[in-house]
Protein backbone atom coordinates (compact mmCIF):
# COMPACT_ATOMS: atom_id res chain seq x y z
CA UNK A 1 0.00 0.00 0.00
CA UNK A 2 1.51 3.41 -1.35
CA UNK A 3 1.47 6.17 1.36
CA UNK A 4 1.41 9.85 0.80
CA UNK A 5 4.39 11.72 1.82
CA UNK A 6 3.90 13.55 5.37
CA UNK A 7 2.87 17.21 4.72
CA UNK A 8 5.78 19.67 5.76
CA UNK A 9 5.49 23.29 6.58
CA UNK A 10 9.09 23.35 4.74
CA UNK A 11 7.69 23.73 1.05
CA UNK A 12 4.55 25.28 1.97
CA UNK A 13 5.63 28.03 -0.66
CA UNK A 14 7.39 26.05 -2.54
CA UNK A 15 7.58 28.16 -6.34
CA UNK A 16 6.95 31.15 -4.59
CA UNK A 17 9.77 34.13 -5.00
CA UNK A 18 10.15 37.33 -3.08
CA UNK A 19 12.26 40.52 -3.99
CA UNK A 20 12.76 41.84 -0.46
CA UNK A 21 14.14 44.82 -0.42
CA UNK A 22 13.60 45.15 3.34
CA UNK A 23 16.46 46.88 6.33
CA UNK A 24 16.95 46.25 10.03
CA UNK A 25 14.20 44.01 11.60
CA UNK A 26 10.50 43.98 10.96
CA UNK A 27 10.24 43.30 7.14
CA UNK A 28 13.54 40.95 7.40
CA UNK A 29 11.91 38.69 9.80
CA UNK A 30 8.70 38.39 6.93
CA UNK A 31 11.12 37.68 4.48
CA UNK A 32 12.94 34.90 6.86
CA UNK A 33 9.84 33.73 7.61
CA UNK A 34 8.64 32.93 4.30
CA UNK A 35 12.10 31.67 3.12
CA UNK A 36 11.83 28.98 6.39
CA UNK A 37 8.15 28.02 4.66
CA UNK A 38 10.11 27.44 1.29
CA UNK A 39 9.99 30.25 -1.02
CA UNK A 40 12.80 31.96 -2.93
CA UNK A 41 13.55 34.87 -1.04
CA UNK A 42 16.10 37.21 -3.09
CA UNK A 43 17.30 39.59 -0.20
CA UNK A 44 17.87 42.79 -2.72
CA UNK A 45 20.30 45.22 -0.87
CA UNK A 46 22.46 48.27 -1.71
CA UNK A 47 26.38 48.08 -2.42
CA UNK A 48 26.82 49.31 0.99
CA UNK A 49 24.59 46.56 2.56
CA UNK A 50 20.98 46.77 4.51
CA UNK A 51 21.58 49.23 7.42
CA UNK A 52 20.76 46.06 9.90
CA UNK A 53 24.27 45.03 8.86
CA UNK A 54 25.72 47.82 10.90
CA UNK A 55 23.64 47.00 14.47
CA UNK A 56 26.72 45.25 16.94
CA UNK A 57 28.22 44.19 19.22
CA UNK A 58 28.15 41.74 19.16
CA UNK A 59 30.18 40.65 15.88
CA UNK A 60 31.45 37.56 14.46
CA UNK A 61 34.38 37.80 12.23
CA UNK A 62 33.18 41.53 11.51
CA UNK A 63 29.68 39.94 10.69
CA UNK A 64 26.57 41.70 12.70
CA UNK A 65 24.91 39.09 14.44
CA UNK A 66 21.64 41.22 15.16
CA UNK A 67 21.32 41.22 11.67
CA UNK A 68 22.26 37.58 10.52
CA UNK A 69 19.08 36.79 13.01
CA UNK A 70 16.66 37.82 10.88
CA UNK A 71 18.24 36.82 7.45
CA UNK A 72 18.48 33.23 7.27
CA UNK A 73 17.05 30.96 3.99
CA UNK A 74 17.74 34.27 1.56
CA UNK A 75 20.24 35.28 -0.94
CA UNK A 76 21.94 38.27 -1.67
CA UNK A 77 21.81 40.78 -4.50
CA UNK A 78 24.30 43.47 -3.94
CA UNK A 79 22.77 46.62 -6.75
CA UNK A 80 22.84 50.25 -6.57
CA UNK A 81 18.94 51.55 -7.01
CA UNK A 82 19.92 54.79 -7.94
CA UNK A 83 21.11 53.57 -11.31
CA UNK A 84 18.78 53.17 -13.96
CA UNK A 85 19.98 49.84 -15.80
CA UNK A 86 19.33 48.54 -11.33
CA UNK A 87 15.73 49.76 -11.68
CA UNK A 88 14.97 48.57 -14.92
CA UNK A 89 16.95 45.31 -13.88
CA UNK A 90 14.85 44.97 -10.62
CA UNK A 91 11.55 45.77 -12.79
CA UNK A 92 12.19 42.82 -14.62
CA UNK A 93 13.01 40.94 -12.09
CA UNK A 94 9.43 41.86 -10.53
CA UNK A 95 7.47 40.42 -13.76
CA UNK A 96 8.16 37.21 -13.00
CA UNK A 97 8.24 37.75 -9.08
CA UNK A 98 5.14 36.83 -6.32
CA UNK A 99 5.56 39.13 -3.52
CA UNK A 100 7.51 42.43 -3.20
CA UNK A 101 8.81 42.98 0.46
CA UNK A 102 9.96 46.46 1.31
CA UNK A 103 10.87 49.02 4.27
CA UNK A 104 11.31 52.43 2.87
CA UNK A 105 10.07 55.24 4.06
CA UNK A 106 6.96 55.68 2.29
CA UNK A 107 7.30 57.55 -1.26
CA UNK A 108 10.76 55.86 -1.75
CA UNK A 109 9.76 52.89 -3.96
CA UNK A 110 8.02 55.25 -6.31
CA UNK A 111 10.85 57.95 -6.47
CA UNK A 112 12.50 54.89 -7.44
CA UNK A 113 10.17 53.43 -9.83
CA UNK A 114 9.24 50.41 -8.40
CA UNK A 115 6.43 51.31 -6.44
CA UNK A 116 3.09 49.22 -6.13
CA UNK A 117 1.34 51.17 -8.79
CA UNK A 118 4.31 50.69 -11.14
CA UNK A 119 4.94 46.99 -10.74
CA UNK A 120 1.38 45.93 -10.54
CA UNK A 121 0.53 47.60 -13.93
CA UNK A 122 3.28 45.13 -15.49
CA UNK A 123 2.34 42.80 -13.34
CA UNK A 124 -1.04 42.31 -11.74
CA UNK A 125 -0.91 39.95 -9.41
CA UNK A 126 2.51 40.78 -7.27
CA UNK A 127 1.53 40.75 -3.92
CA UNK A 128 2.97 43.51 -2.69
CA UNK A 129 4.12 44.61 1.28
CA UNK A 130 4.94 47.70 2.71
CA UNK A 131 6.21 47.96 6.15
CA UNK A 132 6.94 51.21 7.63
CA UNK A 133 6.69 52.65 11.11
CA UNK A 134 2.92 54.03 10.65
CA UNK A 135 1.79 53.16 7.74
CA UNK A 136 1.54 54.24 4.22
CA UNK A 137 -0.74 56.63 5.11
CA UNK A 138 -2.25 59.53 7.84
CA UNK A 139 -0.70 62.06 9.39
CA UNK A 140 2.25 60.37 11.14
CA UNK A 141 2.98 58.72 7.54
CA UNK A 142 6.24 60.50 6.54
CA UNK A 143 7.44 60.13 10.15
CA UNK A 144 10.50 58.07 10.86
CA UNK A 145 10.62 55.14 13.93
CA UNK A 146 12.48 52.33 14.58
CA UNK A 147 11.13 49.68 17.05
CA UNK A 148 12.14 51.75 20.93
CA UNK A 149 10.32 55.06 19.40
CA UNK A 150 7.38 52.95 18.23
CA UNK A 151 7.14 51.19 21.82
CA UNK A 152 6.85 54.96 23.04
CA UNK A 153 4.31 56.42 20.99
CA UNK A 154 2.20 53.22 20.99
CA UNK A 155 1.75 53.19 25.08
CA UNK A 156 3.30 49.63 25.98
CA UNK A 157 6.29 51.24 27.38
CA UNK A 158 4.40 53.69 29.73
CA UNK A 159 2.93 50.10 31.05
CA UNK A 160 6.72 48.16 31.63
CA UNK A 161 8.01 48.09 34.68
CA UNK A 162 6.68 48.66 38.36
CA UNK A 163 4.77 51.22 39.68
CA UNK A 164 7.85 53.50 40.92
CA UNK A 165 9.95 52.82 38.14
CA UNK A 166 10.69 54.95 35.11
CA UNK A 167 9.39 53.88 31.23
CA UNK A 168 10.78 50.81 30.32
CA UNK A 169 11.21 49.04 26.88
CA UNK A 170 11.08 45.06 25.99
CA UNK A 171 14.70 44.40 25.56
CA UNK A 172 13.80 42.58 22.40
CA UNK A 173 12.55 44.67 19.20
CA UNK A 174 9.02 43.57 20.06
CA UNK A 175 7.39 45.72 17.89
CA UNK A 176 9.73 44.90 14.71
CA UNK A 177 8.52 41.00 15.84
CA UNK A 178 5.18 40.99 15.81
CA UNK A 179 5.08 43.66 12.50
CA UNK A 180 7.30 40.78 11.03
CA UNK A 181 4.90 38.15 11.53
CA UNK A 182 2.04 39.79 10.97
CA UNK A 183 3.49 40.61 7.63
CA UNK A 184 4.01 36.99 6.76
CA UNK A 185 0.41 35.96 8.28
CA UNK A 186 -1.06 38.56 5.64
CA UNK A 187 1.44 37.94 2.56
CA UNK A 188 0.26 34.30 3.29
CA UNK A 189 -2.91 34.97 3.47
CA UNK A 190 -2.60 37.14 -0.02
CA UNK A 191 -1.33 34.73 -2.10
CA UNK A 192 -3.76 32.34 -0.76
CA UNK A 193 -6.78 34.52 -1.67
CA UNK A 194 -4.83 35.72 -5.06
CA UNK A 195 -4.77 31.73 -6.13
CA UNK A 196 -7.55 30.57 -5.30
CA UNK A 197 -8.65 31.71 -9.09
CA UNK A 198 -6.13 29.03 -10.24
CA UNK A 199 -2.29 29.95 -10.15
CA UNK A 200 -0.97 33.42 -10.47
CA UNK A 201 -4.74 33.89 -12.51
CA UNK A 202 -5.72 36.51 -9.52
CA UNK A 203 -5.50 39.64 -8.27
CA UNK A 204 -2.66 41.02 -5.85
CA UNK A 205 -2.85 43.71 -3.72
CA UNK A 206 -0.63 46.15 -1.26
CA UNK A 207 -0.34 45.35 2.31
CA UNK A 208 0.24 48.05 4.25
CA UNK A 209 2.25 46.97 7.43
CA UNK A 210 2.89 49.41 10.34
CA UNK A 211 5.11 49.00 13.54
CA UNK A 212 2.46 51.18 15.22
CA UNK A 213 -0.68 49.05 14.17
CA UNK A 214 1.47 45.90 15.38
CA UNK A 215 1.94 47.40 18.57
CA UNK A 216 -1.26 48.23 19.57
CA UNK A 217 -2.57 45.05 18.36
CA UNK A 218 0.00 43.34 20.83
CA UNK A 219 -1.61 44.90 23.77
CA UNK A 220 -5.03 43.35 23.13
CA UNK A 221 -6.04 42.88 26.85
CA UNK A 222 -4.96 46.29 28.08
CA UNK A 223 -6.21 48.29 25.73
CA UNK A 224 -9.48 46.52 25.93
CA UNK A 225 -9.57 46.80 29.55
CA UNK A 226 -9.05 50.71 29.13
CA UNK A 227 -11.70 51.10 26.58
CA UNK A 228 -13.89 49.69 28.73
CA UNK A 229 -13.23 51.30 31.96
CA UNK A 230 -11.48 54.62 30.60
CA UNK A 231 -8.22 53.64 33.59
CA UNK A 232 -4.93 54.02 32.73
CA UNK A 233 -3.45 50.54 33.81
CA UNK A 234 -0.53 50.57 36.70
CA UNK A 235 2.80 49.68 35.91
CA UNK A 236 2.84 45.78 37.76
CA UNK A 237 6.01 44.67 37.60
CA UNK A 238 5.32 40.67 36.58
CA UNK A 239 2.12 40.78 37.42
CA UNK A 240 -1.15 40.36 35.66
CA UNK A 241 -3.50 43.01 36.17
CA UNK A 242 -6.48 41.04 36.51
CA UNK A 243 -5.27 38.30 38.33
CA UNK A 244 -3.62 36.96 41.81
CA UNK A 245 -1.45 35.05 42.18
CA UNK A 246 0.55 35.54 38.80
CA UNK A 247 3.70 37.35 39.50
CA UNK A 248 7.19 36.30 40.07
CA UNK A 249 8.30 35.96 43.96
CA UNK A 250 11.50 35.45 45.39
CA UNK A 251 13.07 32.52 47.31
CA UNK A 252 15.92 31.31 48.38
CA UNK A 253 18.02 31.08 45.69
CA UNK A 254 16.41 33.02 43.01
CA UNK A 255 12.42 34.03 41.47
CA UNK A 256 9.77 31.79 40.85
CA UNK A 257 6.71 32.81 38.91
CA UNK A 258 3.19 31.18 40.51
CA UNK A 259 0.33 31.65 38.33
CA UNK A 260 -2.26 30.22 40.80
CA UNK A 261 -5.26 32.74 40.68
CA UNK A 262 -7.88 30.10 40.28
CA UNK A 263 -9.25 28.95 43.38
CA UNK A 264 -8.25 25.36 43.51
CA UNK A 265 -5.40 26.41 42.53
CA UNK A 266 -5.31 29.14 45.21
CA UNK A 267 -6.57 26.52 47.81
CA UNK A 268 -3.73 24.23 47.10
CA UNK A 269 -0.64 26.55 47.13
CA UNK A 270 -1.78 27.49 50.49
CA UNK A 271 -1.58 23.86 51.64
CA UNK A 272 1.59 22.94 50.19
CA UNK A 273 2.71 26.82 51.73
CA UNK A 274 1.99 25.20 55.04
CA UNK A 275 -0.73 28.06 55.85
CA UNK A 276 -4.31 26.42 54.64
CA UNK A 277 -6.12 29.72 56.20
CA UNK A 278 -4.55 31.37 54.14
CA UNK A 279 -7.12 30.82 51.40
CA UNK A 280 -9.98 32.02 53.62
CA UNK A 281 -8.01 35.41 55.02
CA UNK A 282 -10.98 37.83 53.89
CA UNK A 283 -8.20 39.87 51.73
CA UNK A 284 -7.54 36.85 49.57
CA UNK A 285 -10.77 34.72 49.58
CA UNK A 286 -11.68 35.72 46.21
CA UNK A 287 -9.27 36.88 42.99
CA UNK A 288 -11.13 40.41 42.62
CA UNK A 289 -9.90 40.53 46.56
CA UNK A 290 -6.56 39.15 46.12
CA UNK A 291 -5.93 41.86 42.91
CA UNK A 292 -7.16 44.61 45.10
CA UNK A 293 -4.49 43.57 48.05
CA UNK A 294 -1.86 42.21 45.90
CA UNK A 295 0.77 44.19 47.96
CA UNK A 296 -0.09 42.63 50.88
CA UNK A 297 -0.27 39.23 49.07
CA UNK A 298 3.23 39.41 47.75
CA UNK A 299 4.25 40.18 51.49
CA UNK A 300 2.22 37.14 52.87
CA UNK A 301 3.83 35.03 50.30
CA UNK A 302 6.82 36.22 49.75
CA UNK A 303 7.71 35.03 53.71
CA UNK A 304 6.78 31.87 53.12
CA UNK A 305 8.47 31.32 49.62
CA UNK A 306 11.87 32.62 50.99
CA UNK A 307 13.09 29.60 52.79
CA UNK A 308 13.27 26.99 49.81
CA UNK A 309 15.01 27.13 46.50
CA UNK A 310 13.21 27.60 43.63
CA UNK A 311 13.15 24.13 42.22
CA UNK A 312 12.43 22.89 45.53
CA UNK A 313 9.38 25.03 45.29
CA UNK A 314 8.81 24.09 41.59
CA UNK A 315 8.49 20.35 42.51
CA UNK A 316 6.41 20.73 45.24
CA UNK A 317 4.27 23.09 43.54
CA UNK A 318 4.01 20.76 40.32
CA UNK A 319 3.03 17.55 41.95
CA UNK A 320 0.19 19.50 42.98
CA UNK A 321 -1.05 20.65 39.71
CA UNK A 322 0.26 24.34 40.69
CA UNK A 323 1.30 26.35 37.58
CA UNK A 324 4.47 27.68 38.32
CA UNK A 325 7.89 28.34 36.71
CA UNK A 326 11.30 29.26 37.80
CA UNK A 327 13.04 32.56 36.22
CA UNK A 328 15.95 31.40 33.98
CA UNK A 329 18.39 33.36 31.94
CA UNK A 330 19.79 32.82 28.78
CA UNK A 331 22.34 29.98 30.17
CA UNK A 332 19.54 28.09 32.06
CA UNK A 333 16.98 28.27 28.93
CA UNK A 334 19.62 26.82 26.58
CA UNK A 335 20.40 23.91 28.88
CA UNK A 336 16.43 22.96 29.60
CA UNK A 337 15.65 19.36 28.17
CA UNK A 338 12.67 21.36 26.33
CA UNK A 339 14.44 23.45 24.13
CA UNK A 340 16.33 20.15 23.55
CA UNK A 341 13.12 18.47 22.46
CA UNK A 342 11.73 20.92 20.31
CA UNK A 343 15.17 21.45 18.53
CA UNK A 344 14.36 25.19 18.53
CA UNK A 345 17.97 26.52 17.83
CA UNK A 346 19.55 25.67 14.79
CA UNK A 347 23.14 25.92 12.92
CA UNK A 348 23.31 28.25 10.15
CA UNK A 349 26.40 29.04 8.18
CA UNK A 350 27.98 32.48 6.76
CA UNK A 351 30.63 32.41 4.41
CA UNK A 352 32.27 35.36 6.77
CA UNK A 353 31.10 34.61 10.09
CA UNK A 354 31.42 30.74 9.87
CA UNK A 355 28.75 28.98 12.42
CA UNK A 356 25.63 31.20 13.46
CA UNK A 357 23.12 29.48 15.68
CA UNK A 358 19.79 31.13 15.96
CA UNK A 359 16.05 30.08 16.91
CA UNK A 360 14.73 28.42 14.30
CA UNK A 361 10.97 28.21 13.14
CA UNK A 362 10.03 25.85 15.67
CA UNK A 363 6.07 25.69 14.74
CA UNK A 364 4.03 22.66 12.94
CA UNK A 365 6.47 19.27 13.56
CA UNK A 366 10.02 19.90 15.39
CA UNK A 367 12.51 19.43 12.54
CA UNK A 368 13.27 23.46 12.96
CA UNK A 369 16.59 22.52 10.97
CA UNK A 370 15.20 21.11 8.16
CA UNK A 371 13.57 24.52 7.61
CA UNK A 372 17.22 26.09 6.81
CA UNK A 373 18.53 25.83 3.06
CA UNK A 374 20.65 29.01 3.29
CA UNK A 375 22.15 30.74 6.08
CA UNK A 376 22.12 34.54 6.68
CA UNK A 377 23.63 35.67 3.23
CA UNK A 378 26.48 37.54 2.92
CA UNK A 379 26.75 41.01 0.98
CA UNK A 380 26.45 40.34 -2.51
CA UNK A 381 26.96 36.41 -1.93
CA UNK A 382 24.68 35.51 -4.79
CA UNK A 383 24.73 38.59 -7.06
CA UNK A 384 25.80 36.73 -10.23
CA UNK A 385 23.52 33.24 -9.87
CA UNK A 386 20.30 35.98 -9.20
CA UNK A 387 21.10 37.80 -12.35
CA UNK A 388 21.73 34.49 -14.17
CA UNK A 389 18.38 33.02 -12.59
CA UNK A 390 16.57 35.69 -14.38
CA UNK A 391 17.54 35.38 -17.81
CA UNK A 392 20.77 37.86 -17.90
CA UNK A 393 23.93 37.06 -20.12
CA UNK A 394 27.18 36.59 -19.24
CA UNK A 395 28.15 39.23 -21.12
CA UNK A 396 25.23 41.47 -19.18
CA UNK A 397 26.31 40.33 -15.58
CA UNK A 398 30.11 41.02 -16.38
CA UNK A 399 29.00 44.36 -17.53
CA UNK A 400 27.00 45.49 -14.71
CA UNK A 401 30.08 44.49 -12.54
CA UNK A 402 32.16 46.54 -14.50
CA UNK A 403 30.00 49.63 -14.13
CA UNK A 404 29.53 49.13 -10.32
CA UNK A 405 25.48 48.60 -10.85
CA UNK A 406 25.80 45.08 -8.90
CA UNK A 407 28.48 43.82 -6.74
CA UNK A 408 29.39 40.35 -6.03
CA UNK A 409 31.21 38.62 -2.83
CA UNK A 410 34.52 37.74 -3.74
CA UNK A 411 35.14 34.32 -2.86
CA UNK A 412 38.69 33.86 -0.22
Amino acid sequence: MMHSAKPSLNDTLQGITVLDFSQVGAGPTAGMLLGDLGADVIKIESLAGDIGRKLGPPWQHGESVVSMSFNRNKRSLAIDLKRPQAQALVQRMAQSADVVLESFRPGVMDRLGLGYEALSAQHPSLIYCSVSAYGQTGPWADKPGVDGIVQAVSGLMSNIGNEDSPPMKVLVPAADMVTGYLATLSIVAALHQRDRAGPHQGKGQHLDMSLFNSAVMLQQSALASYLSNGELPARTGTAAPYSAPNEAYPTQNGWIMIAAYHEDRWRALCQVLGDPGLADDPRFATNPQRVANRHALMHVLSQHLAHQTSETWQARFEAADIICGTIANYHQLMASPQVAHNGIVVDTHNPIAGLVRMPGLAVGDRDAQSRVRHGPPALGQHSLDILRQFGLSEAECQSLMSEGVIAQLKES
